[in-house]
């Protein structure tokens, strides 16, 4: 069985994640979506709501497509996540060039801890390439429009966090 593992903090999880864990699933039998707690971000939504986003958000993918799509929560290293959850692949999604950089960085240290798992690059679609989660909140807490980045459920989510009605 061919498991891939999708890390990040998903703070909010945007379209653009979604259009990466659809694609991301037609390449593995079951694909797990590593959310990170990263305390050093501090992130606007905890753990717990999250994860409970990205789970809403995959089990309406996995009903479309029937591929099997977990949530794993974790604070280790990613390649023990890696590790702990089976994946012989880690998916990252690139929307820039500052993007390559940090994962081809990434990349190279993953390769030294453990040359076994690999990691594949999936390109943005162009209308999500310039969406980012940070941004998104910021323009969320500045009362913008973000219905175009986030599926309604996330959205009212950043509405209910920055007091909007």
């Amino acid at each position: 069985m061919r498991v891939g593992l999708y890390p990040g903090t998903f703070d909010p999880i945007t379209l653009g994640h979604i259009d990466i864990i659809r694609r991301a699933a037609t390449l593995v039998d079951k694909l797990v979506i590593g959310v990170a707690i990263n305390r050093d971000k501090g992130p606007l939504f905890t753990l717990e709501e999250r994860v409970e986003m990205v789970e809403a958000e995959c089990a309406k993918l996995s009903a479309k497509s029937g591929i099997e799509i977990a949530v794993h929560p974790f604070e280790n290293l990613l390649i023990d996540c890696a590790r702990d959850v089976g994946a012989q692949m880690i998916i990252r999604g690139l929307r820039a060039v500052a993007d390559f950089e940090y994962e081809y960085q990434m990349v190279g240290m993953n390769r030294q801890l453990d040359d076994s798992i690999e990691t594949v690059f999936l390109m943005a679609e162009a209308q999500h390439q310039a969406i980012a989660s940070k941004l998104v909140k910021e323009i969320a807490r500045l009362n913008g429009d973000v219905s175009k980045f986030v599926t309604p459920e996330v959205n009212e989510a950043l509405l209910a966090r920055f007091g909007k009605p």
